[in-house]
This record gives C-alpha cells, structure tokens and sequence, in this order.
C-alpha cells in the first residue's frame, strides 16, 4: 500500500501483529491478527469479510485500541496511537467509538437508556461543557427512538431497540471512525435493514466514517465503499466493493463470493467447494497461508509467503498467481 502522506486517510495499519500466548506450550502462540497493512479514507465504509476466526473482530478492536497490538503502528489522523497510554488514549476514544455485535451484552442490564446515554459525557467529564438533556433528545432523535425509552432498561427493549441505542452511544462525543464489529448479525433480517438504513443516514449527516465488519457477505456488498478479504490473521484482497465482485483475483475471495445465494438461475456461476479444513491459527502452513486449501496453489506457494500487491489501480492481492515469475496457471516460468 502507498506510504504517501494523504490528507484522505484517516488511519493507517502498517504490519499490525496481534498475538495471544496460550496457557501453556502445547497451546501454542495465536496469530490473531498477522501482519495487517491497510488504509481507511475518511467518509468512506471499509467492508471486512472471512470466515470465522480470520481475525477481522481482533482487527477492529486493535484499530480502537481496545485491544493492544503486538507489534505494529497504526496512526490515526497521522498520529501514532499504538502506544498511546493515559490521557492522549482517553482524548482520542472521542475519535475513534465502536458498535458491538450482541448489544444485550454491551449494556448495563442495571442502568436505563438515560443512564446509558449520559455515560460518555460523565467520563469525559463533559456535563459542565454541554447541556445534557439536549445532547440525550439529540441521540434519540438520530436513531428513531422515543423519549419514553429513557426511562426504560436494556431487558424492556427490543433486540432493534438495544442496537439503537448501542449505536447512539458510539455516536454520542461526535466520532470520526466507528468500527461496526458485526452490528447487524444478531438481528432479525427485518431489523437488519433498518439498522443498515440507520447507519447509513448516520453516515451521511454525521460524517463518519465505518470499518464494518460481517461475515454475510451480502451485508458488506450493500453498505461498503471498499472490501478487505481476510484469511487466517491476514489481507488477501482489498479493492473497491465493484472492482471485487466484478474481478476477484484471489482464489480465497473467489470460493466465497461463489457462495452467496443467487435469484437468478446463473449456469455461469459455479459454487467453489473448498478442501480440508481451516488451519489453526496457532500453527498456521508455511508460505501462503491458502495454499492447502487452494487449487491453484504451486510449489512457491508452500514456501513464500505472498506480499500484498496492487495489480490493478486500487486493487491489492496477496498472491503469487499475480507476482512475477509465475504465470496464470501457478506454474514457474
């Protein structure tokens, strides 16, 4: 990915590690998060898919630093905030908020809706900066609830209802980066397109700007700007949401496009049935992580890790197929 200086981008990952040590040798190291190079631009939705355990919720959390990264930077606003401690990591939570996926876990089943609304002023200790009552009406209004849902706690809401408010906290000290860490998938799908609409007219009013994480594929298609592709810890295709599902490049990103339901009786597109299980991401194969699952992997794959690439403008890949030196059809040349 361009090092250049881009007063679009609104935070940079440049080989973001998250490892997690298990509890003894046998468990091995987890590669959560293995090597992540990416940009977000402002005012746009960074779509993250792959299948459960690729690391894209670890990712997000790491981008906020709710989660600490092993190694790594990540410079939010051209600021470096992997190390921030203290105050500067309280200041910049006004910037940067997340919205979580099962929002009956993420609210105080002992506080109500107005409690949970006036937390984000009370500990940035903004309550003498702003009028409370006008700031709690403003997030109602924002997400379509009634003023009657004050004085309601988390258990008397519907699972809709709970989102909305999870998402009116987020929003509530004016963020520039929400990371949506599955927003939507522990709804009914009814509910989920309301939620979807939501966020996008938040979108558009407020400013923000979304990491979006899913694993429904057809959600990212439908609120994402860009889509990142991840596979065991790591990014194997990043490109704009059209140039992805038009052209796909990486054989991972092709198995899971061909999966989603089509409307039309298509002839043309084939389901790809992967082989084998997903590795552990304790001790994940050597060289491309994909290469014993893919196939079109060559004898390179199994030894070289491939490096993420921009093979079209926009458009970045990590893998050999497109490296020079080997030709369409994974051989040597």
């Amino acid at each position: 990915m361009s090092g250049e200086k881009n007063e679009n981008v609104l935070l940079t990952a440049d080989q973001v590690k998250v490892y997690f040590r298990g509890k003894n040798k046998k468990e091995g190291t987890v590669r959560a998060v293995d090597g992540v190079t990416l940009q977000i631009i402002r005012g746009e939705t960074f779509g993250v898919v792959g299948e459960s355990g690729c690391g894209k919720s670890t990712l997000g959390r790491t981008l906020v630093k709710l989660q600490e990264p092993t190694s790594g930077t990540i410079r939010f606003e051209g600021k470096d905030i992997s190390t921030l401690k203290g105050k500067e990591l309280k200041e910049m939570r006004k910037e940067a908020q997340i919205i979580f996926q099962d929002p009956s876990a993420c609210l105080n089943p002992r506080r109500t809706v107005r409690q949970i609304l006036m937390e984000p002023f009370l500990i940035h200790h903004m309550q003498n900066e702003v009028n409370m009552d006008e700031e709690i009406h403003r997030l109602l209004n924002l997400v379509g609830l009634d003023e009657y849902h004050l004085t309601r706690y988390p258990h008397e809401l519907s699972g809709g209802q709970k989102q909305r408010i999870g998402i009116a906290r987020a929003i509530a000290l004016r963020p520039k980066l929400i990371v949506c860490d599955e927003a939507v998938s522990a709804l009914d799908v009814s509910v989920q397109a309301q939620v979807l609409n939501l966020l996008q007219d938040l979108k558009e009013k407020l400013g923000l700007t979304y990491f979006f994480i899913s694993h429904n594929l057809n959600v990212v298609y439908q609120v994402s700007d860009r889509v990142g592709v991840m596979y065991l810890g790591q990014m194997v295709e990043i490109a704009d949401y059209d140039q992805i599902y038009q052209k796909r490049y990486h054989p991972y990103t092709e198995a899971l496009l061909s999966a989603i339901p089509q409307v039309t009786d298509d002839s043309s597109v084939k389901r790809i049935h992967l082989e084998g299980e997903v590795p552990s991401p304790s001790n994940p194969p050597s060289g491309c992580r994909f290469h014993t699952r893919c196939s079109k992997a060559c004898e390179r794959c199994s030894q070289e890790m491939p490096q993420l690439r921009e093979v079209e403008p926009g458009h970045f890949v990590a893998c050999h197929l497109y490296d020079q030196g080997v030709n369409n059809a994974g051989k040597k040349v």
